[in-house]
């Protein structure tokens, strides 16, 4: 396996009581997914996209975290999937959807 350049963690909200929380609810598995096919579908290799338990941070979720970055990105929707994305490529933040 080769190191990634950068790795997406989007909120699955999972919790060790097993409850779910706001992040599930609101699709967030579905941007996994999104996140995942627009990453291969524009040919970053370099980007690995994974799911995390809950973030704490639930009324901003969607979450959605990059790293190395260090990037916190809050009410994410694909379309806003699509701006973190072009992002990365030009190597800038998607500023407007920053958890600050």
């Amino acid at each position: 396996m080769t190191k990634p350049t950068h790795h997406i963690f989007v909120c699955g909200s999972f919790r060790a009581t097993g409850a779910q929380g706001v992040c599930h609810k609101k699709e967030s598995s579905a941007l996994l997914q999104y996140f995942t096919q627009e990453a291969a579908d524009r040919g970053l290799d370099g980007v690995m996209v994974s799911s995390t338990g809950c973030l704490k941070v639930c009324d901003h979720g969607p979450v959605v975290v990059i790293y190395p970055q260090n990037t916190w990105y809050k009410g994410v929707t694909e379309a806003v999937a699509d701006e973190i994305l072009d992002a990365l490529e030009n190597n800038t933040v998607a500023a407007e959807h920053v958890l600050a």
